[in-house]
């Protein structure tokens, strides 16, 4: 009986009109036999491959189109508007493109939080980690091989703190800029609500692609925006300049401590572990 006891509002409780799944199990071999889970490792890969490509084309593109040396117009290009757009947009598309086989991850934070949520095990979790790192490098190496007489000169689009503000300015930027995607991805595929609201589960990628492009508006200026260690690693490694490789641990330290918060605060606080814990001990009393 308890645990078909959610906690209501008013302080009060309904009956659950839906489940959560079960937690993932830490390690499940049983992966390893399973063409689905090379699949989802698969469309990580391919989805980070294009998410830098697309992104990183488009931030070396407006530095070009702004350059003064060159004629360039500061007016011109797409703006730092036009790059959120391009990370965000690009999210939205992948997350709505492979979300049905492995979840649309696209960022080892996520993937992170998701596995202290137990919504993957942990061989998935590294699985895809790895995936996404590859998949970066070599969307950064397509970039490079497309556009080598900028690549370099421009930055390689890579992460790096921006001068006048401090690693440890940097390190929140990254902490909080994390915790709204990773909060966002949480509520967005949450089966509580994809029960009560039939339409969730088709724009759950909206909202996901629009926290992207949120962050990147407020942080671009002080770290160009990590938020998922995938795109700053792939970035560092192509580039290959130790300014990008001085402040990486930023960019991997800050998302994960950002993811881990996000977890928490959603799967304990959200979605009342506690209130539920409570609401199971008064049910059994009353019995």
């Amino acid at each position: 009986m308890a645990k078909d006891i959610e906690a209501g509002g008013q302080g009060g409780f309904s009956a659950k009109d839906y489940h959560d799944p079960p937690p993932a199990p830490l390690i499940d071999a049983e992966e390893f036999t399973q063409w689905s889970f090379y699949r989802a490792i698969i469309a990580e890969f391919i989805a980070t491959l294009l998410f830098l490509y697309i992104t990183v084309l488009t931030v070396i593109g407006y530095k070009s189109q702004t350059d003064r040396t060159k004629g360039g117009d500061d007016c011109g290009g797409v703006g730092i508007l036009g790059i959120a757009w391009a990370f965000g947009g690009m999210i939205f598309v992948l997350v709505y493109c492979t979300a049905g086989i492995s979840g649309g991850h696209i960022n080892p934070a996520v993937t992170f939080g998701l596995f202290l949520a137990r919504k993957v095990s942990l061989v998935r979790a590294v699985f895809y980690m790895a995936a996404q790192c590859l998949g970066a490098v070599c969307g950064c190496g397509l970039v490079k091989a497309f556009q080598k007489a900028y690549y370099s000169k421009y930055g390689g689009g890579a992460n790096e703190l921006a001068d006048g503000y401090s690693k440890g300015t940097g390190l929140a930027a990254e902490i909080i800029g994390t915790f709204v995607l990773v909060y966002t991805v949480f509520s967005a595929t949450d089966p509580k609500r994809n029960a009560r609201d039939s339409h969730v589960p088709v724009l759950a990628p909206l909202p996901i692609g629009f926290a992207v492009f949120m962050v990147h508006l407020a942080t671009i200026p002080i770290t160009g925006t990590g938020i998922n260690p995938a795109r700053s690693f792939g970035a560092a490694v192509i580039y290959g300049k130790d300014k990008a490789w001085d402040d990486q641990w930023i960019f991997w330290v800050g998302p994960f401590i950002g993811a881990a918060i996000a977890a928490f605060y959603h799967q304990y606080i959200l979605r009342a572990g506690a209130a539920k814990a409570l609401g199971s001990f008064r049910s059994s009393s009353t019995i």
